[in-house]
């Protein structure tokens, strides 16, 4: 380095006119090639629509693991920053601003103030009807018979289906915030998911849309994943700890994301078991279990707090009822580099 010399600048000023069609000249290249990944990252996900619904699970998956990078346009498929992985203090997660006492045990108010509604209509218009037939004691005890029958029947052979399809059906069309909950809950499952490498292969923001998708009552709504792998794995006896680290932080986005926006989580409870009977299907302890969940909640909600314009955007974008690509493409959009 060379001290007491002003710097060279003879090229500005021996040909300003020059240098300024220079800085014209980069922001509209750099326009164009973004301009081109864009275009490729579309018909890239067009592509994996089409996959999804054909179900070729491997060959969307692949689709997206051949275009990450600049090449592809997908840059955010499994580029999580995470945090290291080890036992971790419920102090240090309040630290944090994390209270799991909130949301590790999920109690649905609104559908559960539904339903009790319900049971008190139904008293009254048993009572009602009673009354009005004049029917007798054996008839009464009749007609309730059949109804616990009915509803042991939903229980046995739907595993509740056509309850939770009557509750959630109601909730929607009635309670606002519950409609906007159910939608943010599977943001944020779709949002973790992608981010740490898992695609997402479908969803569904009501039990009556996944009827109709469906055809079945034994399925809920919710946002379904390509998991061919994850599945391997268990049946081979040899889930790897990265396979299980993803598994634990989608399955608890839902709830995670419920009490980021709302300082408590209602729905999730059934992602919350079935978390809880993986680890009891793999021997974990429950000093174990407990190391995992906490990891898995300090890192997904900080993923989340990085990332919620993207959860916003995508939450938008699954309301209206978008194709997986396309709320991908809201994603890649929406994610900032420098947080991944």
């Amino acid at each position: 380095m060379r001290l007491g010399r002003p710097p060279c600048c003879c090229i500005t000023q021996l040909q300003p006119a020059a240098a300024r069609r220079r800085l014209r000249l980069l922001p509209a290249r750099a326009a164009n090639t973004s301009s081109k990944a864009a275009s490729r990252r579309s018909a890239v996900l067009g592509q994996v629509d089409d996959e999804l619904q054909k179900g070729n699970d491997e060959a969307a998956l692949s689709l997206v693991r051949s275009s990450l990078g600049e090449g592809g346009g997908l840059r955010c498929f499994g580029a999580a920053r995470q945090v290291p992985q080890r036992l971790y203090k419920l102090d240090e997660l309040k630290l944090n601003g994390i209270d799991t006492s909130s949301f590790l045990s999920p109690v649905d108010r609104t559908l559960g103030s539904i339903e009790r509604n319900f049971q008190i209509a139904a008293v009254l218009g048993g009572l009602s009807v009673s009354a009005v037939f004049e029917l007798s004691q054996f008839q009464v005890l009749f007609l309730f018979v059949g109804l616990l029958f009915v509803w042991s029947v939903d229980l046995i052979y739907f595993n509740g289906g056509v309850r939770n399809l009557v509750l959630d059906t109601v909730g929607h069309n009635l309670s606002q915030k519950y409609h906007n909950r159910v939608i943010q809950h599977e943001a944020g499952h779709f949002l973790i998911a992608y981010l740490l490498g898992v695609l997402p292969k479908e969803y569904t923001i009501t039990s009556l849309d996944t009827l109709m998708k469906q055809g079945s009552l034994n399925v809920q709504a919710g946002t379904a994943f390509v998991d061919f792998e994850f599945v391997e794995e268990i049946n081979t006896g040899k889930l790897s700890a990265m396979m299980l680290n993803k598994f634990s932080c989608i399955a608890l986005a839902g709830v995670a994301t419920e009490y980021l926006l709302y300082g408590y989580a209602e729905g999730g409870l059934a992602d919350v078991n079935k978390l809880d009977g993986l680890f009891k299907s793999l021997g974990f302890t429950q000093n174990k279990a407990d190391s995992q969940v906490r990891w898995a909640v300090l890192n997904t909600v900080l993923i989340l707090r990085r990332h919620e314009d993207a959860r916003s955007k995508l939450a938008e974008a699954m309301s209206s009822g978008r194709s997986v690509g396309s709320c991908i493409e809201v994603i890649e959009e929406n994610v900032n580099t420098e947080d991944i």
